[in-house]
């Protein structure tokens, strides 16, 4: 949702500035609720803040060269598979072969939703270009905020503080590569910069507390599916036609879906 914000919105980088800031004023309201992470879980929070930086200003470069529809669903499908493989290879983690096989079709049918859903812009190897780029950086810090977050002590002191030095660097280069020209920050990109922030912020909570339940590249894979779900509200309430190959394109992220659950 908050990255269709970011895409509609005419000064990006303004809507960004505002949703870094909406982390920080969140994040500085919560850390006295919560306890310190352990000091072994600092270099994973702040390299994942680095790189979470990274993702922001790589997706609005990419949202630059291309479309949403293509952009956002090639992003987020490279993630799991880059996941997946450093998981399995690197981290020594185990998954099944169900548990594979399903990462595997989550990871091309989301990515297949980019290629039926083509534009003009779809070629240009620029966005294709910042797109992958984006999923790797997903990848990388979501390894490191899974590998982090059980290493911390605590799931929520660890999700509080990884978004407050996220924001803060976010904020730091929105400020830095945002054009003196652009004047004022306009309200409607406050508005939105407000509610994609508190949107993402409740999600990534979750999805860190997940880290510490199931292994990452699992829950990376689950991560993406969201995306399927935001075509099915386009179909159901939106009323939008829907092409034989997207429809395909959701029934094999479902297969995998279950593969995922059975592989447990």
């Amino acid at each position: 949702m908050w990255n269709a914000l970011i895409k509609a919105d005419g000064d990006r980088l303004a809507l960004i500035k505002v949703f870094a800031v909406t982390h920080i004023v969140m994040s500085v309201f919560l850390l006295p609720f919560f306890a310190t992470p352990a000091v072994e879980s600092w270099p994973y929070l702040i390299a994942s803040s680095i790189f979470s930086t990274g993702y922001m200003l790589l997706l609005n470069r990419a949202y630059q060269a291309g479309d949403l529809a293509f952009v956002y669903p090639l992003a987020r499908g490279v993630a799991p598979l880059v996941v997946a493989i450093v998981s399995i290879v690197f981290l020594g983690q185990h998954l099944s072969y169900a548990g594979q096989l399903g990462i595997l079709f989550i990871a091309l049918s989301i990515t297949s939703l980019a290629m039926t859903r083509r534009s003009s812009e779809s070629s240009d190897l620029r966005a294709l270009s910042f797109a992958f780029a984006t999923g790797c950086f997903t990848a990388a810090y979501t390894i490191l905020d899974g590998l982090g977050a059980r290493l911390a002590g605590t799931v929520h002191g660890y999700t509080v503080w990884v978004c407050l030095l996220t924001a803060l660097l976010t904020v730091g280069c929105a400020q830095w590569l945002r054009p003196p020209s652009k004047g004022a920050i306009s309200v409607q990109s406050r508005r939105a910069g407000i509610a994609s922030g508190v949107m993402s912020y409740g999600s990534y909570w979750l999805i860190i507390w997940a880290f510490t339940q199931a292994p990452i590249a699992l829950v990376s894979a689950l991560r993406e599916t969201g995306i399927v779900f935001a075509v099915i509200i386009g179909i159901v309430i939106l009323k939008e036609r829907v092409k034989v190959a997207e429809f395909m394109s959701i029934m094999t992220t479902m297969i995998g879906t279950g593969l995922l659950k059975f592989s447990r």
